[in-house]
């Protein structure tokens, strides 16, 4: 129980000295709205890294063959869904801080089904 809460206090003080030193940015026009959709993006890529695997193979296999698909495809999917998880989880955690770019997207696609 201690332990859960120092765990939250550190949670409450970390999020509240970002949001004071974020302040200043709130003064510029779309500023909120570019952090909504960094937020929003984060949320999304935690929570759909895992299409990565499935998408990965499909692709694979129309660009060379379907036993590459399988195997190398899920290889590298697997690969992607850790770093379209990481992504998603640098998003929320950094959401209310314009870098890097100005709220811009780290991964292209922005999302896993994008194009």
């Amino acid at each position: 129980m201690k332990k859960y809460i120092i765990a939250t206090t550190a949670v409450f003080v970390i999020f509240t000295l970002a949001l004071v030193f974020a302040a200043p940015c709130f003064a510029q026009g779309d500023v909120i709205e570019k952090m909504g959709r960094k937020l929003g993006r984060g949320i999304v890529n935690m929570a759909t890294g895992w299409i990565e695997i499935p998408k990965t193979i499909y692709d694979v296999s129309v660009e060379t063959n379907p036993f590459t698909g399988v195997t190398y495809g899920a290889l590298k999917g697997a690969g992607m869904t850790v770093v379209r998880t990481g992504a998603g989880v640098y998003d929320v955690v950094t959401f209310l801080f314009p870098a890097p770019a100005d709220y811009m997207p780290i991964l292209d696609p922005e999302f896993v089904l994008s194009r």
